[in-house]
């Protein structure tokens, strides 16, 4: 049965840090950014702008050579979408969930400062690229522009989610036995994990990570099915059968980002390409 707690959901305590949030607190002093606490805020105001957290896109321009500024600079915005995403997607689930209309209107805040933020990574990025000569540099200038698109992508699934939600939320929840609270805890740890084996440079971890991902396509083709059934057996059930099928593919395609990431972490560790093996 599909249960909407009213506090506490799949996640716990919401003062539950993953490693990679405390680790991340580090980097943005190191990098010279505001930073109010080890956590991210999640209030409508540190959404509004990339200058939210004292970010500026004018800094950019100063990063023209690959210099060891340039390059944790780079890796400290990386981190800092990293940071975005993950949360955008813990908030997009919790709103499921737990039902919490005002979370899930937070969202489209959230993800405009992914979406700016990849602007940035890609323009520094581009910036380092001429002066980058081993093939070393190359393949963390190429993989963080590539990371950035994957993150910016899992912002825009948890978009969706969240605007389901809310369409979810007008309705009496479905009480249906389906598996859409593992495949949620899955794809977040994915998601985690995947962020981690960046920071940490783990690729034996980034190859389990990729093979996990068959796991999340399995649950959501699962999903599909039963929801199929649903509505030919109950056509009052089909506007919310519809909008959790589009949950379980948008998380599905989180998934897919989180695998697409740790792909990209083994072709920087070990100058190894493994897509589409």
């Amino acid at each position: 049965m599909v249960n909407f707690p009213p506090t506490g959901g799949i996640f716990g305590k919401k003062e539950d840090n993953s490693l990679f949030q405390l680790l991340f607190g580090r980097v943005r002093s190191k990098a010279g950014l505001k930073q109010k606490s080890s956590k991210l805020s999640l209030s409508e105001n540190s959404f509004q702008s990339p200058e939210a957290d004292g970010f500026s896109t004018s800094r950019l321009s100063h990063h023209s050579t690959m210099n060891k500024d340039s390059h944790d600079t780079l890796k400290s915005q990386l981190l800092l979408m990293a940071s975005n995403a993950e949360e955008c997607v813990k908030n997009a689930i919790q709103s499921l969930i737990q039902r919490k209309e005002s979370l899930a209107r937070t969202m489209k805040a959230q993800d405009d400062v992914i979406d700016q933020l990849e602007i940035e990574v890609d323009q520094l990025a581009i910036s380092m690229l001429g002066e980058a000569t081993k093939p070393e540099d190359l393949r963390f200038i190429t993989m963080a522009m590539r990371i950035s698109n994957e993150l910016e992508r899992v912002g825009d699934e948890a978009t969706t989610i969240s605007r389901r939600s809310l369409e979810l939320m007008k309705h009496d929840p479905l009480r249906l036995d389906m598996p859409i609270e593992s495949m949620a805890q899955m794809v977040t740890d994915m998601l985690r994990e995947a962020l981690d084996t960046f920071v940490y440079r783990k690729p034996d971890l980034a190859r389990e990570i990729v093979l996990r991902d068959k796991q999340v396509d399995q649950l959501n083709k699962a999903i599909q099915a039963q929801m199929t059934e649903t509505m030919l057996k109950h056509p009052d059930h089909i506007v919310r059968s519809l909008h959790l099928m589009t949950i379980a593919k948008s998380m599905e395609r989180i998934g897919d980002h989180a695998s697409n990431i740790a792909e990209q972490v083994v072709f920087l560790c070990e100058a190894e390409d493994i897509r589409h093996q």
